[in-house]
């Protein structure tokens, strides 16, 4: 079995019902870019399902969501967390090929249930003149990127580098600028890629459009770049609502997910930029 995996200490915030975690009514894995849409959602499911209202969810990158979920557990602040989910929500194929490979979901179960695109954060007045993906392997553009081995975006961001100047673009961002200092490797990539613009540490960062449009919404000295529709991956992105085994309650699992394609759940995700499927 896989070691567990460890949470950052500060990402208490990912946590939400943290409280329930010896004894959730449900338990859910969102990908962790839905962290401004979730208490909203999980409201709302409530409201229906009062039976399963004491809600455990993590809004953490879906590949350390998909370590913790084969691992059994995770480790945070030295606690070791043994809660089991009920439900998955990967941003890729790799993560539904993983729980159906363990047994823990059914293939023609895991649905779209939203769409993103993916855009570039850059702070304001963009002094590094930004404008497409070509511009992040100029020298002396600091690049905040996120971890493709956890983070489900970073798997779009290279095939996004890769349509736009093929292996030797994404190579270049990923692994030149990463041995000269010049591209840094996010964890929490919602988190970190924001405050290392608005800290100076970085010059853009590739970002869900949901999380530019967040930003945005919150005042913060950030500005978009729109790659455009050639190029911001959104005709691939998906979304997968996993119904999962092995947790406290799979049927609530499998309620939960049927919620995220409802009008109420697509009313929320529209309301916050994402399109629903």
């Amino acid at each position: 079995m896989p070691e567990p995996p460890i949470i950052p200490d500060e990402r208490e915030g990912d946590l939400l019902g943290f409280e329930l975690r010896h004894n959730p009514d449900l338990a859910v894995f969102l990908a962790g870019n839905q962290f401004m849409a979730a208490p909203h959602i999980l409201k709302a499911f409530a409201a229906e399902r009062p039976d399963l209202a004491r809600i455990y969810c993590e809004t953490l990158p879906p590949g350390l969501e998909l370590r913790q979920i084969l691992a059994g557990s995770a480790v945070f602040r030295g606690e070791t967390l043994t809660v089991r989910p009920d439900f998955y929500a990967p941003v890729s194929q790799k993560g539904v090929d993983a729980v159906v490979q363990a047994g823990l979901a059914d293939r023609d179960a895991c649905k779209p249930y939203v769409h993103n695109r993916i855009v570039l954060l850059v702070p304001a007045g963009n002094l590094k003149h930004i404008t497409g993906p070509a511009d992040l392997a100029r020298e002396g553009v600091r690049v905040s990127q996120p971890d493709a081995a956890i983070e489900d975006i970073g798997i779009h961001i290279r095939a996004m580098y890769e349509k736009a100047g093929g292996p030797a673009l994404a190579a270049r961002i990923l692994e030149d600028k990463v041995r000269a200092g010049e591209t840094y490797v996010t964890t929490v990539h919602h988190r970190e890629t924001p405050q290392r613009l608005l800290d100076g540490e970085a010059d853009v960062g590739p970002v869900w459009a949901t999380e530019a449009a967040h930003a945005r919404a919150r005042g913060l000295a950030l500005e978009m770049v729109d790659p455009g529709p050639e190029l911001d991956m959104h005709e691939v992105v998906a979304y997968m609502a996993c119904p999962l085994r092995g947790g406290g309650n799979p049927g609530g699992g499998l309620a939960f997910a049927r919620f995220l394609r409802s009008a109420t759940a697509r009313e929320i995700y529209s309301r916050f930029g994402f399109i629903p499927a």
